[in-house]
């Protein structure tokens, strides 16, 4: 089947118009036709070559929302008609002992991402959302609320999921502080899920124009890292930090601001690796972690979360041909707070 996208070619030239083959609907397939794409930090990585694993041509985006279309022969979750998401994995060993405990995105054995990526067959390559369909295994795709702002709900499944992930295995809640460091595309939906849980939430940001937009959002505090004397402060008094930045920064200055026991954990991935001092973490004992998406089960259960709160991104909306003016923008910082792309406006 035909499909029509927006590639990168190399690592060095700007996206462009591309025809790719998808598969057919194998029995427990659903072919969707995409509504909505949004546009990852992620994506610009990988396009760009900076993660040192692109393979071109690449079809970039994981956080998609359609309809689907077409349903297999065994395929019984979704009818044709039905609002659906597709997120960052379209596919997984299905065998290993994080699959078999719905922590799919840790698979052990081979984890199919929606591009960049190849089928369990690991050869393959897979494409994503800046199309016009994809087919993928009804066990990978998710349920999407129609009362919502469908639109909208796009970078939940990527954004949304890489937020709400930790801060559910954290068990993050009422009674704790949490600091959201960098409020764009992750740090916003950081900010709405922490408050949600009930947490006392703080934006950590370099730029104090973000002051009055982390309050709309909900948070409780904000402070500005460029400020010494309110990052002395706030040595010692955050429960945990959740770090969305994908540009370089300093953290171990972070760490100074996490209590006994805190925990740091990374979301954003910065080119170059950061450096940590043994005695940031060694005192007082705090720790520093990652955490990626959530597996399918985790990720319906974010979607039926933010149905039942009404939550969804902040989001700008784009044709698919403004795309790289898009990537440039996000690189400027200058976008509130996801651009998503409307594969119907011409």
């Amino acid at each position: 089947m035909k499909a029509h996208a927006y590639a990168a070619l190399t690592a060095t030239t700007p996206l462009e118009p591309f025809e790719l083959e998808r598969r057919g609907v194998r029995a427990n397939d659903v072919l969707i036709e995409i509504l909505y794409c949004g546009v990852c930090h992620s994506d610009i990585h990988q396009a760009r070559g900076e993660w040192g694993n692109s393979v071109f041509p690449m079809v970039p985006g994981h956080e998609i929302v359609g309809r689907v279309t077409q349903v297999g022969a065994q395929a019984k979750k979704f009818s044709v008609g039905d609002l659906v998401g597709v997120g960052c994995m379209v596919d997984s060993c299905r065998t290993c002992s994080s699959c078999k405990s719905g922590t799919e995105q840790y698979c052990l054995g081979h984890l199919s991402l929606t591009y960049n990526s190849t089928e369990q067959d690991q050869k393959t390559p897979t494409q994503g959302g800046y199309s016009s369909h994809i087919v993928v295994d009804e066990s990978f795709v998710l349920r999407v609320d129609p009362k919502l702002d469908v639109k909208a709900v796009a970078p939940l499944l990527c954004a949304g999921i890489t937020t709400y992930s930790p801060l559910k295995h954290w068990k993050i809640g009422k009674g704790h502080r949490v600091g959201v460091l960098g409020l764009g595309g992750l740090g916003h939906m950081a900010v709405k899920f922490a408050v949600a849980f009930g947490a006392e939430v703080t934006v950590i940001s370099t730029s104090s124009a973000k002051e009055q937009d982390a309050k709309r959002l909900g948070a409780h505090h904000f402070l500005l890292s460029t400020d010494q004397g309110q990052v002395e402060a706030a040595a010692c008094s955050f429960d945990f930090i959740l770090d969305t930045v994908s540009g370089s920064h300093d953290l171990n200055a972070v760490l100074g601001m996490i209590k006994l026991d805190g925990n740091l954990v990374l979301v954003g991935v910065p080119t170059e690796a950061p450096p940590v001092h043994p005695f940031s973490l060694i005192m007082p004992r705090r720790s520093v972690s990652g955490s990626a998406i959530g597996g399918i089960k985790e990720t319906q259960e974010m979607l039926d979360f933010c149905a039942a709160k009404g939550i969804v991104s902040d989001v700008e909306m784009i044709r698919m041909s403004q795309i790289n003016e898009a990537y440039d923008r996000v690189l400027k910082g200058d976008v509130r707070y996801r651009f998503v792309i409307d594969l119907k406006a011409r």
